[in-house]
């Protein structure tokens, strides 16, 4: 694992241009398994899930172009293939080839998937629903046998609980079923809405974008054609947090401020000055301490889980005491061992932590556990007294395009150790 090595305190200033959405970007390249004509998807960030997931595809056969944009051409894929066990484990989106590879190759044996170590993330709402669509599904030593007789058939589900993950593999599952699938309880994400604009935009008919109630008629067959991904919402919030925590001010450009809403609403909360374009926003801390916020995670439109370590960073060294309660994953507190070590005054009970603001945080050798745990440290040094050395950064990388090369373009004094081994 490559290291960073970060000197502080610095205040982050000036503008960054926000990335394509790795939480939108993933659903979209699975779901371009299930085209066989020519696809060109723009704004792709370059990101090291991207990666794998492009690996993951020429072990199935499809042909790929990657410059400024990706081309997929998935017209021919390999009735027998093996996808290596280390590929398919690195990656939780590799779950969502299940869905187009039995709608396209009938049978499917793969292994189980992977992703950041940040609780049990099961897969249980997957398999119940696309068995509902009609799929056989059976687990066996460590790998999901699944198979189906022609075509999956369209069902009335009604979702146990709000799943992203389970939304997108029902989908999917969908588009070419027999007859009418209607989802109930569906996560109402943005990149759920990016990903349904995309399948439309190629033939699909779906209609409940944005709304807890989607309804997917099933088509024959869908076309190629250009899509553009949407941008990173949770890099924005985390440019945004970077400026807060620092005193600084910062313009994140290319970015939906809509999709923002309960972030920018936190943000101001504790003292910051916001301003909104139609595809632009900045936060203003005028060198002012922000106040400590109270945080609550939970499915859209309310707190994301993937802001929660940002946010916990930002009431370590924020004015009073607060509460962060974490719903979506039990095990999104490891990073906060790390932070205590930088001086952080804040404990664990339970599924919540309780922050009481310190000034300052010191440097330390500390430790990433996971992607957004990863950025938060990153940020962390930025403005701790010192020079952190954070090892095992290479989660960043799954998240955050350029992530170095942006952060120093704001201030930051930050140096990539790559592992030689």
């Amino acid at each position: 694992m490559d290291k960073f090595i970060i000197k502080g305190p610095v205040q982050l200033k000036g503008e960054v241009n926000i990335s394509g959405s790795k939480n939108s970007a993933l659903p979209i390249l699975f779901a371009s398994l299930l085209i066989e004509e020519l696809i060109e998807i723009k704004n792709i960030p370059k990101l090291k899930d991207i990666d794998i997931t492009i690996k993951l595809f020429l072990n199935l056969g499809v042909k790929i172009k990657y410059g400024k944009s990706l081309i997929i051409n998935a017209n021919n894929l390999y009735t027998n293939f093996n996808l290596p066990k280390n590929l398919i484990q690195s990656i939780r989106a590799s779950i969502w080839l299940i869905s187009p590879l039995l709608v396209r190759l009938k049978k499917i044996n793969i292994s189980l998937p992977g992703g950041c170590s940040i609780g049990m993330r099961p897969i249980d709402l997957h398999i119940k629903n696309l068995q509902k669509l009609g799929a056989n599904i059976c687990i066996k030593n460590n790998c999901i046998i699944a198979s189906i007789k022609k075509k999956f058939q369209g069902a009335h589900i009604i979702m146990e609980k709000k799943s992203v993950g389970a939304t997108i593999s029902i989908i999917l599952a969908a588009i070419y079923a027999r007859g009418i699938t209607i989802i109930e309880s569906a996560a109402k994400e943005p990149e759920i809405k990016d990903l349904i604009n995309f399948l439309n935009t190629m033939g699909a008919n779906i209609q409940g974008a944005g709304t807890n109630k989607i309804i997917i008629k099933g088509v024959l067959k869908l076309k190629g054609g250009i899509y553009s991904i949407m941008d990173d919402r949770i890099e924005t919030g985390t440019f945004l947090i970077a400026a807060a925590i620092s005193k600084g001010n910062i313009l994140c450009k290319n970015t939906n401020p809509k999709n923002l809403r309960i972030i920018l609403k936190k943000l101001k909360s504790s003292g910051a000055e916001i301003k909104t374009g139609k595809n632009w926003c900045s936060i203003n801390m005028h060198n002012k301490r922000p106040k400590a916020v109270n945080i609550i995670t939970g499915s859209y439109p309310n707190f994301p889980t993937d802001m929660q370590p940002q946010f916990t960073l930002l009431n370590c060294i924020s004015l009073g005491k607060s509460i962060v309660k974490e719903t979506i994953f039990e095990n999104r507190f490891l990073y906060i061992h790390e932070l205590i070590k930088m001086g952080a005054k804040i404990f664990i009970k339970n599924n919540e932590v309780f922050c009481n603001g310190v000034r300052s945080l010191y440097s330390a050798k500390i430790k990433a556990t996971d992607l957004r745990a990863s950025i938060s440290l990153v940020l962390a040094g930025c403005i701790a007294k010192g020079t952190t050395i954070i090892d095992n950064i290479n989660y960043i990388d799954r998240g955050y395009e350029t992530i170095e090369k942006k952060l120093i373009s704001l201030g930051a004094k930050i140096k990539r150790l790559k592992n030689k081994n």
